[in-house]
């Protein structure tokens, strides 16, 4: 019996299709970042490589080491990782009109006002509350000064104190609402983890797809499919998740599966309704194959490939339950996930393959075109004379 759900397909639709349509405006900054280079065989293999040793790593130290320490080491790189990369692509574009510097900094410091005035509020008052709100309220003096002063600058370039708005007012969110809060009410999941996850998600896609060609993306899409069925059905990936999840990191997007479902008692929920979960490496993904498909192919055929795989994903999700029902006594153990990489290829590598056969087909009936127009021509010698 199928489960459907449209909430997930379709987010995920959105966000490859803005990742997709970025491309273009902020590809020449990106690559200036990274000299122009691009991923080669080499390094596809050892990015993958590099993949299954983190998610092992994390996977079986938080089964046999399941310390505070870990967890702390953990939320330490993750948490740097997520502001940097914020910060980088703050400052790339942050040489934006003075108007729209000034009403980017009067509208974080508008956020940091309502998160500031929040904690002092039920039910998010408690025994922090104070240095919370003196948190947010001083980053909200910084934005409000930045845009008195941006009157004065006289040209528009990077600015490292525009740019720096978006990762503080994120770390802080992060630390204060999630790693040290201990209100009744649950700010952080799932709404600010869903909103910085999908915002990650784009930026992830923007930032890497670059590195990719036509060539390495086909490789990088086998070896991580692979890669994923092993993880996901041997456990690793699915305790890795798990550890995320707790920790509160942004990696994975939950949102209420739509028709809407009651969750069960102790259940992970979204405001008391069933979820489905959705990794950043599998928005990442989808992301990196439709980028290369409209530079390969062109807008129209990488729609085609989108529509695709948001169709393969909600197929695929609406049956899960069945199929994994059914694949857990052969593989010897209860499947806890589903690799989402396999569930998104399934859609995008039919329409590649129609489209590589199509053009393969076109380049070989034009050399017997050019061939018959060549021997029709003889040229009349008497003109020339």
């Amino acid at each position: 019996m199928p489960y459907p759900d449209i909430t997930m397909p379709i987010t995920l639709m959105i966000v490859v299709t803005v990742a997709m349509l970025l491309t273009k405006r902020v590809e020449g900054k990106l690559k200036a970042t990274v000299e122009e280079r691009e991923f080669q065989t080499r390094d596809i293999i050892l990015l993958v490589i590099f993949m299954a040793v983190v998610v092992s790593i994390i996977a079986y130290t938080s089964i046999f080491a399941p310390g505070q320490l870990l967890n702390n080491i953990f939320l330490l790189f993750f948490l740097g990782s997520y502001t940097l990369l914020l910060f980088t692509f703050s400052y790339l574009f942050s040489n934006v009109a003075k108007i729209r510097a000034q009403l980017l900094s009067i509208g974080f410091g508008i956020a940091s006002v309502i998160a500031g005035s929040a904690s002092l509020l039920e039910p998010l008052n408690d025994a922090l509350s104070f240095y919370r709100a003196a948190a947010f309220f001083g980053l909200a003096i910084f934005c409000f000064a930045v845009a008195i002063l941006e009157q004065a600058r006289p040209k528009t370039k990077e600015r490292w104190y525009l740019a720096a708005q978006p990762p503080v007012l994120f770390a802080l969110l992060f630390i204060l609402f999630n790693v040290f809060y201990a209100g009744a009410l649950d700010v952080w999941y799932p709404i600010l983890m869903d909103i910085f996850g999908l915002t990650f998600a784009i930026l992830i896609i923007l930032y890497l797809s670059s590195l990719f060609n036509w060539k390495t993306v086909g490789l990088f899409a086998v070896l991580l499919t692979t890669l994923d069925i092993i993880l996901v059905f041997s456990g690793p990936m699915v305790q890795a998740a798990g550890t995320f999840t707790r920790l509160g990191l942004p990696v994975l997007v939950f949102l209420p599966k739509i028709p809407l479902t009651i969750a069960p008692p102790n259940y992970m929920n979204f405001f008391g309704f069933l979820p489905s979960g959705l990794g950043l490496g599998d928005f990442f993904f989808a992301g990196v194959l439709a980028v290369q498909t409209f530079k390969k192919f062109g807008v129209k055929t990488a729609f085609i490939a989108i529509i695709a795989m948001t169709v393969a994903f909600g197929i695929w999700e609406a049956f899960l339950p069945d199929i994994l029902a059914s694949l857990s006594p052969i593989i010897g153990h209860t499947i806890g996930g589903f690799p989402g990489t396999l569930m998104i290829i399934s859609g995008w590598a039919p329409i590649v393959a129609w489209k590589v056969l199509s053009e393969r087909r076109k380049n070989i009936a034009m050399p017997k075109v050019t061939e018959q127009t060549s021997t029709d021509f003889v040229p009349n010698n008497d003109l020339t004379k």
